[in-house]
């Protein structure tokens, strides 16, 4: 159970080194801008710097400090090159924060080699391994994504409601591929239907036709494909159409890309998957401010960035502190009841009732409510290919 190192009194009385009117606070960014899912991060980026500008252009956040933003490559598939970029976040740029990491293993590599050891909070907005709900934190690690372990139930009854009884699943070979693999096939199996085949594959490879005439051989006639859109799922996918293997992918959050739609989607009609998502007011609200800051992609993760910036800015405002030390105990303070309720756009509303003395329960664009262990619950959009395109047929 995750618990405060401190009281967010005591550490409000304690900090010395609160910023001033004026200061400038650095926060890192850590996301794949090179890498399997580069087409996403871009998107997921902007997002988390839009509430950062929110919170800047009140003036209200800690008494008239501004944000900056800094921006580093996980490489999303590396633990080497994301362990040197959180490092250099650290010690060279001394930022306060970081949001990120943002694939499952380089998240892994960054709280345990860097952020953790020295003390500085994560909080990513798409890490999804069941695994992380584990990690030993000290209370330091946060995702406002939901675990895997629940998108490979959701995801295996969406595939039972459809009268699919029988799949292959490849999945990438890292924490992220093996941990929804292992989370759908368990929760397929237990609602009766059966894997015929399970099959890793590797990222960065030019051609896919081996592993997709093992797959094709199986028998199966539905492949779920746990990979990556800009990657080894997306070769992988291009393999099956060319050589006729298959043509309905079952998908999850990691290949739901508007790269993949604009490569392959006329070949892949009703292919289908799971990304997390609702359709909340509060969601439309945020599209609508995405849309006019010039975010204007479809992929996953926009919200969660935007609200894992956002629940930082007021740990910050609640902890009267931008001390590494004073934020962690104050991120639940304000991600969940009691409080009042905080959506997309009302962070000037916000920072005034934490300046007041009173509470806010941030519920922003995902619908925010944290587990004990600091990881959000999680509602996820059924999506299909019609017409090209990804299209969300319901919320679960």
């Amino acid at each position: 159970m995750r618990k405060p190192l401190l009281t967010t009194a005591v550490l409000y009385a304690l900090a010395t080194s609160a910023a001033q009117a004026g200061d400038t606070v650095k926060v890192g960014i850590v996301f794949g801008f090179t890498g399997p899912i580069e087409s996403l991060t871009p998107d997921m980026a902007a997002a988390a710097e839009l509430a950062f500008k929110e919170a800047s252009d009140t003036g209200l956040f800690l008494d008239g400090t501004t944000i900056e933003p800094i921006r580093a490559d996980s490489s999303c598939v590396d633990a080497a090159v994301a362990t040197a970029a959180a490092e250099r976040l650290i010690t060279a740029d001394g930022v306060a924060a970081i949001i990120g990491a943002d694939c499952s293993g380089v998240t892994t590599a960054v709280a345990n080699n860097v952020a953790v050891p020295k003390g500085v909070l994560l909080i990513s907005p798409s890490a999804t391994s069941p695994a992380l709900s584990d990690i030993t934190d000290n209370g330091l690690f946060f995702r406002t994504a939901p675990s895997d372990a629940r998108q490979g139930q959701v995801l295996a009854e969406i595939v039972k409601e459809r009268g699919i009884d029988t799949i292959a699943i490849t999945y990438t070979n890292n924490d992220y591929g093996r941990g929804l693999s292992d989370s759908f096939s368990s929760a397929f199996e237990a609602l009766g239907g059966s894997v015929v085949m399970t099959a890793s594959h590797e990222d960065g490879r030019a051609d896919y036709s081996a592993e997709v005439g093992a797959l094709s051989a199986s028998g199966a006639e539905h492949l779920a494909v746990f990979g990556y859109v800009d990657q080894g799922g997306k070769g992988i996918i291009e393999a099956s159409i060319d050589a006729g293997a298959f043509d309905t992918f079952i998908l999850a959050d990691g290949m739901i890309g508007e790269s993949l739609t604009e490569a392959f989607g006329a070949d892949m009609p009703g292919s289908f998957g799971t990304l997390p998502g609702s359709d909340s007011p509060a969601r439309a609200t945020f599209e609508e401010m995405a849309k006019a800051a010039g975010i204007i992609g479809s992929g996953p993760y926009r919200g969660e960035s935007y609200d894992a910036a956002a629940l930082l800015v007021l740990a910050m405002q609640k902890a009267g502190s931008a001390e590494r030390s004073a934020i962690q105990p104050a991120v639940m303070d304000v991600a969940n009841a009691p409080g009042e309720k905080i959506f997309p756009g009302e962070l000037e509303k916000a920072l005034t009732i934490i300046a007041e003395g009173g509470d806010v329960d941030y519920v922003g664009a995902t619908d925010v409510e944290f587990t004990e262990v600091g990881e959000a619950a999680g509602a996820y959009k059924e999506v299909e290919v019609k017409d090209g395109a990804f299209a969300t047929l319901s919320v679960r």
